[in-house]
This record gives C-alpha cells, structure tokens and sequence, in this order.
C-alpha cells in the first residue's frame, strides 16, 4: 500500500513538472514568435532609428555650431569689433550650413523609403561640406599651423562622415525592416510579395510619355496640355513640357514614329 502512494506521488510529480516544462515552453514560443513578428520588430527598428537620428544631428549641429566662429573670423579679415563688415561676416556660414541641413532634412526622409537622390544633391551636400572646411582651416594653413589644421579639420570632417554615414545608416534599417518581414512571411505571402514586386508598374519616362503622344498626334489635332494629358495619362505639370515639345515638332514637320 506504501508503495503504491509512493508511485502515484512521483507520478503526479512527474506530471506537474512535466506540465511546467510544457506551459514554459508554450511561453517561451509566445515570446519568441511576437519579438520576431515583422510590426514588433518594425517597431524596435523605428526606435533605434530616432535615436541614431537624435545623436548624428545632435554631433551635426555642435559641429556647425563649432565651425561658425571660425568661419566668422575668417570672413571678418580683422574688421573692427561690431562694425558692418564685422557683423555680415556672421551671415557666411548660416548661408552654407542652412542648405546643407535641408539637403539632410530631405534625405533623411529619401532614405527612409529607399529613393535614391540625383547627382545635383550629392554635388550640393559635398560642395557646402567642403566649402565649411575651406573657410574653417584656410588661415591655419596660411599661417603654418598644424596644430591649427589639425584642431579645426576635426569638427568639419565629423559633420562630412556622420552626413554620409547617417544616410546609409537610414536604408540599412529599411533593409532591416523588410528583411525581417520576408523571414516571417508564410511562403504563399513571399510569393504573394515576389508577384506584387514584378507586377509593380515601371517608372516612365518624359521620353516614353512624348512617344505616346506621337502616336496619337494626328494633323488634325490642336497639340495642347489637355490634350496631352487625355493621351498620355501624364501629370499636369509634365503636360505643358510635352506639348511644347511636340509642337516644336509639328512645327518644323517632323514627326518620329516609335
């Protein structure tokens, strides 16, 4: 009789450890399967996405912060202590550091959506960049100061890498984000997503727009914006251009067919 309680207490033992096991690990699964959910993880992303943008236009901006004296100096030449010139000097580097934060203000925004900006907004970023590190070393380097060089070389390079570093940091969270949708997607929902990706429209060009309307053109037609836009389907904006152009054709008689 002893022996039998003995036997049922250890399997009840048995059972409830083994029902622990099962309901840690029920819990365990719960968690795994909602920290790896493509939303939560999004979310995580989204946060340390406003934390990296905090810090590198916090380091931006204590950086131009720190090149507006000197660049103050530089323009002043020596002029005297509140004169005219003394005070226009401190307009320079407001100038450049202001279009250099609009063009960051846009890209932060382009790289979220991974849209990639024209050799215009490179050149202009690189250019204010490279102007703000001219004005800041340009009297060390006449004077022959290495020291001088080197101690105001340093705040207008941080802002040139964290202005690059920044923009690539942004499409590589995107990346992150999307990669962790395409890991947790069913295969039916990839494949849903591969279809939908092929099946997404191309880009037109002004190009492909014009032949459109080339091939509706007929003599009897008045070239107008309207007109352009029944045919082509072509923004309001984009219409006045192709009916300029097409009827600079009409005009000289050409007509090019596609």
């Amino acid at each position: 009789m002893i022996d039998m309680t003995q036997e049922m207490s250890s399997r009840t033992a048995s059972t409830s450890r083994a029902q622990r096991l099962a309901a840690d690990a029920a819990e365990a699964a719960d968690v795994r399967r909602w920290r790896t959910h493509p939303d939560v993880v999004a979310l995580r992303i989204e946060r340390v996405r406003a934390q990296v943008d905090r810090l590198c236009w916090a380091g931006i901006i204590l950086g131009l912060a720190f090149t507006a004296a000197n660049v103050q100096w530089f323009a002043a030449a020596g002029s005297e202590f509140g004169s005219l010139p003394w005070l226009t000097a401190w307009l320079l580097d407001p100038t450049v550091c202001l279009v250099l934060l609009a063009i960051l203000r846009a890209e932060q925004v382009t790289a979220r959506y991974q849209v990639r900006t024209g050799r215009w907004v490179r050149a202009a970023k690189w250019l204010t960049l490279a102007a703000t590190y001219v004005m800041n070393t340009w009297s060390s380097w006449a004077a022959g100061s290495p020291a001088g060089v080197v101690l105001h070389s340093v705040p207008p390079m941080v802002v040139f890498v964290a202005a690059e570093a920044v923009t690539d940091l942004r499409d590589k969270l995107t990346d992150a984000v999307q990669i962790a949708l395409v890991n947790t997607a069913k295969p039916a929902d990839v494949h849903e997503l591969a279809t939908a990706d092929r099946e997404r429209p191309a880009r037109r060009l002004f190009a492909d727009y014009l032949a459109d309307a080339r091939l509706a053109w007929k003599p009897e037609v008045k070239v107008t914006p309207a007109w352009v836009r029944e045919v082509t389907g072509c923004s309001r904006g984009l219409s006045s251009r192709l009916a300029a152009e097409l009827s600079a054709e009409v005009n000289e008689g050409v007509r090019h067919g596609s």
